[in-house]
Order: structure tokens, then sequence, then C-alpha cells
């Protein structure tokens, strides 16, 4: 049901439909008319806030049409009941519903057909389609965002009058009620009609796929990261856009869902949202040579029928679970890893993907990640902690939160000497197992308590005019940021969100400047002292890890991508394997300090934190940062570039092979058929067999 206010909209609109029809049985125009502004009011609130209730109705027969009918009926019901049922107003409040849904009809109609024909078969980003073809401009978002709700809503002006011609005993109100409302329903239909007919009408399919392919022949890409997933998984293919925008060979991101280009992150690099496989199949794609795979996904298999292209699976991240060494991984011509432990991993789970087939590739992703500095931390040194989410099995391992989470931030805000702790939690926490998100919010009271206490001793000071100066810096980037996002401007539909969907490149280097500068602002924002609960997207778990000393974390990409920091961690075994069967399972834990459910071991870490010399696992460290993550020399955009390269001139070489075996063959037929004697009888009249010598 959502808020408690939700809930009781809800109660209120499910309440307010008894309530009006016994009004109208009463009868009483008064009570009528208060139970009939609760169910409008419940009803708008509940659609405003996309409320569970609201669709469930829509799938019983209790939709939104449906009540607004009963509304209706029962109105006449009243009208009846007064006596009425003789008077012009009786006959004029049927005739008005009548005609409204009549109304409603073609109305419906042009909102679907002026829709379907906006809906592009190929949506696009920083592609070139308006040099190709007319794509006019959207209709304004007031005729088409929730109109059925505005159509129908434009009783009021009827019920209204009517329910005061009711109360006064005269039509004049009424009437003028019921012309209102077919009036302007009268007018939202016109307003509609221009849409569906001359230069408002978009080019067909075939007009659209056609300019997609001639810029694809103009473009000629040769990379290829391709992405298929929920609205939730749009992060996985978000995490390599920087590295596309760094390839060597020219980059095209391939979409298909509508909902993850909705959700993608600006980026300049060329991107075709494709959500029919068909369209797919038959796009021309001749130029590209390598395809790059981030998730293991059922509508790969589009992509992957083409043979002209080599396909590698690079993954979204690098750990120790199991989708890490999914057998689908088998499929593709070539896997990425980061290291030499993504290789090992494949190599114990035997699940046929060959070792010839891996190339270890570093993470690219991990570059804004700074390493430790030598020497102590500083005098208050910040721990991070960052559990993941429960998994779509609810295995308790999976995560410290339910069984671990509160003892080790109580453990972490009572430490002597004192630490700042930031907590940044899972997006996804709490969306399959409620008891997750309960001890989320459980955590979150317990840092925000610590924090208010800590501002009243006078042990910690703030600079407040520091603070003040950083506050008005994050102040005048965000203005900066909303006025370059207006600049930008919400397109009115996707068609024409893919005709002007060309990003300005100079405002893009800006904004990516400006968020720079607001994540400096942010720390400088509040005292160093300060513990902090970070949700939403900024700032980004990278820049919690450069602000931290160490971190408390769990099996997940999570821990892979700290160890490249270098600085001192812990993983929580909350499935209670023990300390060597859990690093045994768990290459990337081999150089933290394991914590049981009572995160009895934290003071370990701490000491590792305050004091290098106090820091056992330093070496372990460094030694598992280049099993895991792979040298740092070259760099990994270095090694992600040449592998890209090399696996393109793998795939130019079969081809090329491929032309050659087929010229082979054609040549070869050619040949045999000239060698092969003329049957008899088949020479030009007159000759064969000495016929007419």
């Amino acid at each position: 049901m959502g808020s408690a206010a939700e809930l009781a909209a809800a109660v209120l609109m499910l309440a307010g439909y008894p309530a009006i029809m016994v009004a109208a049985l009463v009868p009483s125009v008064p009570a009528f008319a208060a139970a009939t502004a609760v169910t409008y009011l419940a009803d708008h609130y509940l659609h405003r806030r996309g409320s569970y209730l609201i669709n469930r109705l829509s799938k019983v027969r209790a939709g939104l049409s449906i009540r607004f009918l009963i509304r209706q009926l029962l109105l006449i019901l009243l009208l009846a009941r007064l006596e009425l049922s003789d008077s012009l107003i009786f006959y004029g409040a049927t005739a008005c519903f009548i005609a409204f849904y009549g109304l409603q009809a073609p109305h419906g109609a042009l909102v679907t057909l002026i829709r379907n024909r906006r809906r592009m078969p190929v949506a696009t980003r920083n592609v070139d389609l308006a040099s190709r073809i007319r794509i006019p401009d959207a209709p304004p978002q007031g005729l088409l965002n929730r109109s059925a709700e505005k159509m129908l809503h434009l009783d009021l002006a009827a019920v209204v009058g009517i329910l005061v011609s009711a109360e006064l005993d005269s039509a004049v109100a009424g009437f003028i009620g019921i012309a209102v409302t077919l009036g302007v329903g009268t007018l939202y239909v016109a307003a509609l009609m221009p849409y569906v007919r001359g230069k408002k009408i978009p080019p067909n399919a075939e007009q659209v796929l056609v300019a997609v392919d001639g810029w694809l022949r103009e473009y000629q890409p040769e990379t290829v990261l391709y992405f298929s997933g929920s609205k939730d998984s749009a992060y996985q293919v978000n995490m390599w856009l920087e590295t596309m925008e760094q390839l060597d060979s020219k980059p095209l991101i391939i979409l298909r869902e509508r909902v993850i280009l909705q959700n993608l992150a600006p980026t300049t690099v060329p991107v075709i949202c494709v959500p029919g496989g068909v369209h797919l199949m038959n796009m021309d794609l001749s130029t590209v040579r390598v395809a790059l795979y981030a998730a293991n996904v059922g509508k790969n298999i589009h992509l992957l029928r083409v043979p002209t292209m080599k396909h590698v699976f690079i993954g979204h991240g690098d750990s120790d679970k199991l989708a890490s060494v999914n057998p689908f991984s088998k499929v593709y011509d070539e896997v990425w890893t980061a290291g030499r432990a993504g290789r090992d991993r494949y190599a114990i789970a035997d699940v046929g993907v060959r070792d010839d087939d891996i190339v270890e590739v570093g993470r690219p992703q991990l570059a804004p990640i700074r390493s430790r500095e030598d020497g102590p931390a500083a005098d208050l040194p910040t721990v991070l902690y960052a559990p993941t989410w429960e998994g779509w099995d609810g295995n308790p391992g999976n995560t410290s939160l339910m069984l671990a989470g509160e003892n080790i931030v109580k453990k972490l805000l009572k430490a002597d000497p004192p630490v700042r702790v930031l907590y940044k939690p899972h997006p996804f926490t709490g969306t399959v197992l409620p008891k997750a998100g309960a001890a989320h919010r459980r955590i979150t009271a317990l840092i925000e308590k610590a924090s208010a206490e800590r501002a009243a001793d006078a042990r910690f000071t703030a600079e407040t005019a520091a603070q003040e100066r950083a506050k008005a810096d994050l102040a005048r980037i965000e203005a900066r940021l909303a006025v370059l996002a207006g600049n930008g401007g919400e397109k009115g539909d996707e068609a024409e969100a893919t005709r002007d969907g060309v990003v300005d490149v100079k405002k893009h280097e800006e904004i990516a400047r400006l968020r720079g500068e607001w994540n400096e602002a942010y720390w400088r924002s509040f005292p160093e002292w300060e513990h902090r609960v970070i949700t939403g997207a900024e700032p980004r778990l990278y820049d919690c890890f450069n602000v931290s000393d160490a971190m408390v974390s769990d099996i997940s990409s999570v821990v892979s991508d700290f160890i490249a920091s270098g600085k001192p961690y812990a993983v929580t075994d909350s499935a209670e394997l023990g300390v060597e069967e859990f690093k045994r399972q768990n290459t990337a834990v081999r150089a933290a300090t394991i914590l049981s459910n009572s995160a009895a071991e934290l003071g370990g870490l701490l000491d590792a934190v305050r004091d290098p010399a106090k820091d056992p696992l330093a070496a372990d460290r460094g030694e598992l940062k280049r099993y895991l993550l792979g040298p740092d020399e070259p760099t990994s955009i270095e090694q992600f570039n040449t592998a890209v390269a090399n696996l393109a001139i793998k795939a130019e070489a079969r081809n090329v092979g491929q032309e050659s075996r087929a010229a082979g063959a054609a040549e070869s037929e050619s040949a045999l058929a000239e060698a092969m004697p003329v049957p008899r009888g088949s020479g030009p009249a007159g000759e064969a067999d000495g016929v007419g010598a």
C-alpha cells in the first residue's frame, strides 16, 4: 500500500462509494456532495502517487472509468429519490453523461493513435536522424500526460452544477455545468485531431529503420556494448559508459528496453535502443567487429547469432558470487576478467569456459579510486560500512545487515579512540526481504542519533565558516547543473528525444567537471567528525572509498573494487562458514579482517587503520590487488583497448577467411562446370551427334 497517507486515502476512497449510495438513497444532497468530494480527492491522490491499489482495482473491473460511471449513476439515483425524475435537470443529466461517455471513445482512440504513431521502432541518443527523416514536435504534454484521468475529471463541472440545481430546485446551475463539461470535452478531442494528420504525423517504422541503417553505414561502428535488462539493472550498463568513451575504436551502445534508455546516464557515445528482435537482426552492423556484453540475459541471442563479430562477456562486477562463473559464459568467443582471480574462478568452477578464451583486462572503472597514502590515517579515521543487499534468493549469508549490521555499527560508534562512520547501503536493500529494510532503518536511526550526540559533545568542534562556504558552493554548483539540465530540455516524448538527443560535448564536459566540484564541496559542507548515512546516486560509492580509511562490507564486487585502494577492509562471514572455509570460498577476503556476526573482530581492523605498524595484512592486500585486478601498468584502459584491438583483428581474419573460402568454392564450381563434358544432344540445333552434317 506504500505510505500511511496512501493507506488512509485508499480507505477513504473505498468507504466513500457506499457512503455516496447511502446519501443517494436517504436522500441528502450535502452528504452526497461530501462523500463524492472525498472519493474525487482520494482517487486523485492515489493516482498521483501511483498506488498499488489503483493498479489492482483495474484488474478486478473497478478501474478509473467504472468508478466515475458509478458516481454518475448514483447521482441519477439521487435525482430520482428527490422526485426530480420528471424534471429538465434529470433529463439533462442523463443526456449529459451519455454524451460525455460518447466523447471518451474518440478521445481514447486519438490518444492511443498518437502514442502508437510516435513510438519509434528504434529510439536513439547521439545519432543524427534529424537530417535524414522529419520527426515533428510532440503534442503538448498537457494533452497526453494522464489523459484518461483528465478527460474523466471534466465531469466535475456537471456533477457540481447538478448538485447545486438539486439543492436549489433550479435547473440553471445544472445546465451551466453540463455545458462546461461537454464543451471542454469537445475542445479536448478537437485539440488532439491535428496530431493524427498532415505534417504532424511521424515517419513510419520502415522510414525510421532505413534512416538508422543509413546513419550506421556512415558512422561505421566497430565496437558495440550490448545490454538488456530491467529498470533496476541500468547501473550495469552505466558503469561501462566512461570506458566506452575512451575506446580507440568507434563505439556504439545497443539497448533492448526503452526503460534502460530512460535511465541511461549521460554519455557522448551513440546509443540505439532496439526493442524488437527482428529489427535488431535486420540492422546493418556489418562494420562491427567486437560486441561486449555486460549481463547474461536471454536477449543476447539476437546479437550472438551474428558471425562477423567476436562476442565478449565483460560482466558488471568482479566478485566470488556464483554469477561471476555463469555457465552461459561459454557461448562467448572470449570472457574478460579483471585479473588472474577471474581466470582461476572459471577453472575451479569447470563450467566449460576454456582458459585460452579468458583475457585479463583490469577494471577501467576503478581509475577514480585513490590509493592509501603512506603513514597513519587522520586523527579521526573514517570507516565506511557498505553492505550488499539480501539478493533474490533471500539467503541470510548474502548480506550482513540482518545478522551483523547493528553490531558492526554499534561497535564503530562506540570505538575508543573514536572514528567517523559512513553508511552507504546497496540501493536494492529491502526490496526482497522486509526485515532487511527494517534492519536498514534501525541502523540509520543509530547513526543519526550518534551524530546528534557528537554534535553536542564539546570535544567535537565545527568550522562553521568553512562549512557555510562549502554549502554556498554546493548551492551554486547545483544551480548551474539545474540550468545545464534545463537547457538540455526534457523531450516531449520518445520521438522528439530521438530527434534532438545529440549530446552537447562542451556541456557534457562542464557537467562532469561540476560533479567533481560538487563532490569536493559535499565533503567540506559538514564536520569531518560527523557520522553520515549516504543514499542515492551522489556521492558515488567510489567517492566514499576516497574519503574513507577502511571499509566493512560483504561478499560482492564492492570488496574487489575497494581492494584497488590498498586500504584495510573487513568482510562479514554472515553464513558462519568459519574463517578458513570463508577464505577458501572467497578469494577477495584473503587479505581481509574476517568478522563474525558479533563483530568482535573489529578491533583488529581499527588498529590497522590507526597505525600502519599494526597492519599485518598490508603486504597481503598488495598481492591480492594484483591477483584480483591485474597490474597497475599498463593502465586498465590501455589493457582494455589492446584486448579490443586484438579481438577485432581475429574477427577480421575470420571474415577474410570466409570470403576467401567462398570465392574459392565459387571458382572451383565454375572450373568444374567448364571441365564437365557436354551431354549428348545438348549442343546447338543441327550440330549434336552430327545431325544436319
